[in-house]
């Protein structure tokens, strides 16, 4: 298939690679002249503008965007828009709030565009694993586009099949599904991140308690020198915890056991934040992923070994990298 690419951060960039390798013809462009040759050197064709990138697609027309959530999203597919024909289809990739999507649906409808949101996870990682998708949009839109999903996913690899989920189809085990109408897909990205920051920091404060056993307030013999990297790397051989944020953090501990490259400042992404906004909207209690977002903002305070830990994990699966506090 042809679509045209919005944003060559992290992501966007590695997702285009990862399109053109399967065979599809990608229109790129970024506000980085730079990041645009550096892909049309790959085999995209580089466009200046949106005009000029619109006018390189064929109808009908498919651009997905990668740029941050909030205002830089708005912007473009509020101009996308203005530009586009009935037929024509917008893809938000990013962290947009779920009820923006909505909105921005609803906007689209009058002029016959389609608006398609997926929430994306894969971090800097994905070009070569793939990436999880869950997407919200119309059931026609998204079977069409299938192709492109299908060629970003990571697909069925080693895992082993869940017993029986055989029997019920889908592309669930390919790692995307179609969540159901506009926002949905960004909703379970969003829960999904919050469960992430509950992950986190559940690894997070078990390596500092680690960490501290040795602390001279214990009595002598109750103290223990632990060995973190040793500790992380064999509960990644047939632990019940066993996880991929477990994996990177194995790796930044054999990188540098003290994490003294990290601050601890750790920041949220937003989505944390909505998840619990959700919960609180659904009278669901989630006190787990509540407190798990207070203390990245407690982080911002003093930090501990287990903000060091968040910090390591954040930059290992998605490259973020950490702030400075702010000048008090």
């Amino acid at each position: 298939m042809q679509l045209g690419m919005i944003g060559l951060g992290k992501m966007g960039a590695n997702m285009t690679r990862r399109l053109m390798r399967g065979g599809h013809q990608v229109v790129v462009s970024d506000l980085s002249p730079d990041a645009v040759k550096q892909l049309a050197g790959e085999g995209a064709t580089a466009s200046t503008s949106l005009d000029d990138l619109l006018g390189k697609l064929t109808a009908p027309r498919t651009v997905w965007i990668m740029v941050p959530a909030g205002d830089p999203t708005e912007k473009t597919v509020q101009t996308l828009l203005s530009k586009m024909q009935s037929g024509d289809t917008i893809i938000d990739g990013g962290n947009s709030f779920f009820k923006d999507d909505v909105r921005r649906a609803e906007m689209c409808a009058p002029k016959g565009v389609n608006y398609v949101d997926v929430g994306t996870s894969g971090g800097v990682w994905g070009l070569e694993r793939g990436y999880c998708m869950m997407i919200g949009g119309p059931k026609e839109t998204v079977q069409r586009l299938d192709p492109i999903f299908k060629t970003l996913a990571p697909g069925r690899g080693d895992i082993p099949r869940t017993p029986g989920f055989d029997k019920l189809g889908g592309t669930a085990e390919n790692g995307y599904i179609h969540c159901g109408p506009s926002g949905s897909g960004h909703f379970v990205k969003m829960v999904h991140n919050g469960i992430e920051y509950g992950i986190m920091q559940a690894y997070a404060e078990g390596f500092d308690i680690f960490k501290n056993a040795i602390s001279k307030e214990l009595p002598e013999n109750l103290r223990y020198d632990l060995n973190l990297p040793e500790i992380a790397e064999v509960w990644r051989r047939g632990s019940v915890i066993a996880s991929w944020l477990l994996d990177l953090t194995s790796m930044a501990l054999v990188e540098n056991p003290t994490l003294s490259e990290y601050t601890g400042f750790v920041q949220d992404s937003g989505e944390g934040r909505w998840t619990i906004q959700a919960a609180v909207e659904e009278a669901v209690p989630a006190e787990v992923l509540t407190a798990a977002l207070y203390a990245r903002f407690r982080s911002r305070q003093e930090h501990t070994f287990a903000d060091k830990m968040l910090s390591a994990m954040r930059q290992k699966f998605g490259g973020h990298i950490e702030l400075k506090p702010p000048k008090s």
